[in-house]
């Protein structure tokens, strides 16, 4: 099984912080690995904002539609009883 792939160690080096050229990250591209895991974080944050507001938008549709039905449901139930009211006390 060692042999088919390469194991953790040999990916990422024995401290495991080694940089695509293979140096270990020291003060010089220390800066620049934050920054691009700052940009990388932000447009992360940036789809699930767009995707949370989509969400919300469609929610809140569904929740309009939903009390309209309750309300229309309501009133022809209150007519029905108001009419069925009318028919037995007009006998």
């Amino acid at each position: 099984m060692g042999s088919e792939a390469p194991s953790w160690a040999d990916q990422w080096g024995s401290s495991g912080l080694e940089d695509e050229y293979g140096s270990s990250s020291g003060t010089n591209n220390k800066g620049k690995k934050t920054t691009n895991l700052k940009a990388t974080a932000s447009a992360g944050l940036g789809k699930a904002k767009s995707a949370a507001v989509i969400g919300a938008h469609h929610a809140k549709t569904a929740a309009k539609v939903g009390a309209q039905k309750v309300k229309t449901g309501t009133s022809m139930g209150v007519s029905w009883i108001k009419n069925q009211y009318h028919k037995r006390s007009s006998k």
